[in-house]
């Protein structure tokens, strides 16, 4: 059985938001994260926190990124090493329109590459949520610096399985009220 993790990056404090995100909407978009992750195919959830620090929706669980205000990359380090799966799949709590549909569909595309990677695809740019077979974590993090996540990783791959997700969310990542 192929085991899947999702990862819901959440620390930021969403300085051009005016708050962090995991707190928007009355934390509407932390519940529809976890839900998209859970519901998607991921048997293990974790939240990945840091400017708040709030009580996370059910079946998830909470891990600290203590470094979270030196970039995106600290919370993707702290999401990868507290999970234990074949596959991790990342999803930004800023991205509220994506549920699980699109989770299972780009989890289903990694599950049959023979990379192990795929990320969702809106008006043909990439967004999340992006799956990063096991394999990969270490060469991945080994290079995660600032505010910066795996674009660049994944960019400079030719097997990365872009997966057209138009038709069930916008996959737009919400930076301002």
């Amino acid at each position: 059985m192929t085991i899947a993790a999702g990862v819901l990056l959440a620390a930021g404090a969403g300085s051009r938001y005016g708050m962090p995100k995991v707190l928007a909407a009355q934390g509407q978009w932390l519940d529809s994260g976890v839900a998209a992750l859970h519901r998607g195919g991921c048997v293990d959830v974790v939240v990945v926190l840091g400017a708040a620090i709030v009580d996370v929706p059910a079946p998830a669980r909470a891990v600290i990124a203590e470094d979270w205000s030196t970039g995106l990359s600290a919370s993707l380090r702290a999401g990868l090493a507290a999970v234990d799966a074949d596959y991790a799949v990342v999803l930004t709590v800023d991205t509220p329109d994506i549920g699980a549909q699109v989770v299972s569909r780009v989890l289903s595309a990694a599950g049959a590459s023979p990379s192990g990677l795929a990320r969702a695809r809106y008006a043909n740019l990439p967004g999340h949520p992006v799956v990063l077979a096991r394999r990969h974590w270490a060469a991945l993090t080994a290079r995660l610096h600032g505010d910066e996540g795996a674009r660049a990783f994944l960019a400079e791959r030719d097997d990365v399985v872009a997966v057209d997700c138009d038709d069930l969310a916008t996959g737009t990542d919400i930076d301002v009220r």
